[in-house]
């Protein structure tokens, strides 16, 4: 596809990546307080009246209403329209990079269930596993897709499974080991399962660069966290958000990431 075409198409998928940004919201809100995802309709999360339908437009509502509810003049958190924009964004990196390919849907999906898990353990140190779990069956289905017209074997379907494996493996070792120096949990469950999901996605040597990333991120949040003064010396927090961010950005520029690896540490 030529760079025009391109341009013309990008418009639509971000307002299309903004409306699933719209929906992740609401995946992010109810799923941990066991909500329904579907009934009832958006609502105000103070006053709870319905959203109408100038008010539930990706982006502009919020702007439109300007951040308060109309109803009853609550403040509307900023996080709406910016995990909105943040997902169209998004999505329009991964079609520009993979134009109209089943590997711009596959990183679509991926890219969803990263924002939502990312959210969901930063407001609740949690990581669901409705969403771990789909998540690695889609990335099983995925690779299994990709194989097929690869080269009509299951061989990607069967290290996607290995992959998996060594993900949640290598990260329960690590959890295991942490806990026993430091005598109290090292990571969540939760954080072994999202790595044996984004191993089924992305296999071994991006879930190596997104497990770097992740752990470079987090020790340097903890750090400035606790030099300035917003995190206790002993305080826990989410490593799931650093683990999602690591692996959208391995996505991106994994390649990019291993291969001045290499070329620097091993000429």
């Amino acid at each position: 596809m030529d760079v025009l075409t391109t341009a013309i198409v990008l418009p639509f998928v971000f307002v299309f990546g903004a409306c699933i940004g719209s929906f992740l919201n609401v995946v992010i809100y109810r799923l941990p307080a066991e909500l329904s995802l579907i009934h009832p309709p958006s609502r105000c999360p103070h006053c709870e009246h319905p959203l109408g339908k100038t008010e539930n437009v990706p982006i502009l509502g919020w702007l439109w209403l300007r951040g308060r509810c109309r109803w009853c003049g609550a403040s509307i958190s900023m996080r709406y329209p910016i995990i909105e924009a943040a997902t169209g964004l998004l999505f329009g990196f991964v079609f520009w990079q993979y134009q109209f390919t089943i590997i711009t849907i596959g990183y679509w999906v991926l890219i969803s269930w990263l924002i939502a898990l990312a959210m969901i353990d930063f407001d609740t140190m949690t990581l669901p596993e409705e969403l771990t779990k789909s998540g690695l069956v889609l990335g099983l289905i995925f690779q299994g897709i990709i194989g097929w017209q690869v080269a009509k074997t299951p061989e990607y379907l069967m290290a996607s499974i290995t992959n998996a494996a060594l993900g949640i493996w290598s990260f329960c070792i690590v959890r295991w080991v942490g806990t026993l120096v430091f005598g109290k949990e090292a990571l969540g469950g939760g954080d072994s399962k999202l790595a044996a999901m984004l191993g089924a996605w992305f296999g071994w040597r991006y879930l190596l660069v997104t497990s770097f990333l992740a752990c470079l991120m987090g020790s340097l949040f903890g750090i400035f966290g606790r030099v300035l003064g917003f995190l206790g010396r002993l305080q826990y927090f989410p490593f799931g958000p650093f683990l999602a961010l690591g692996a959208i950005l391995s996505l991106f520029w994994g390649e990019v990431i291993i291969s001045t690896y290499m070329r620097n540490f091993f000429p």
